[in-house]
């Protein structure tokens, strides 16, 4: 099993929480902590799975928790750089597009412009 941990950056205008290992029920206090921290400090959080090879059903509703959270205070809380087997699974669960960043608007382009 690979050692979970949570790092937390404040960067302009949003904290990260930079996730690794595997998130699963060995390590849920840590990760609701860890998510509940970064949702009370700041109104976007951005929660990057690049590094978290494991994700079972109490890592998805850790994410869904600190969603909740944060929409009550007024905030939005996303994840980014889900790979393999991890977004699989929030793909699966509509995690994904629940937690996925906006899609940017189009911009339409005149011919000639």
């Amino acid at each position: 099993m690979a050692r979970f941990e949570a790092r937390t950056f404040e960067q302009a205008g949003e904290t990260r929480v930079v996730l690794s290992g595997d998130c699963d029920l060995s390590v849920r206090d840590e990760l609701l902590t860890a998510l509940s921290a970064a949702v009370d400090g700041h109104p976007r959080v951005v929660v990057d799975l690049a590094e978290v090879g494991f994700l079972d059903s109490t890592g998805v509703h850790g994410l869904i928790t600190a969603h909740h959270a944060a929409r009550e205070r007024g905030g939005r809380l996303v994840v980014v750089n889900a790979t393999g087997a991890v977004a699989t699974v929030l793909d699966i669960t509509g995690v994904a597009a629940l937690l996925g960043e906006p899609a940017s608007p189009t911009v339409e382009r005149r011919p000639g412009g």
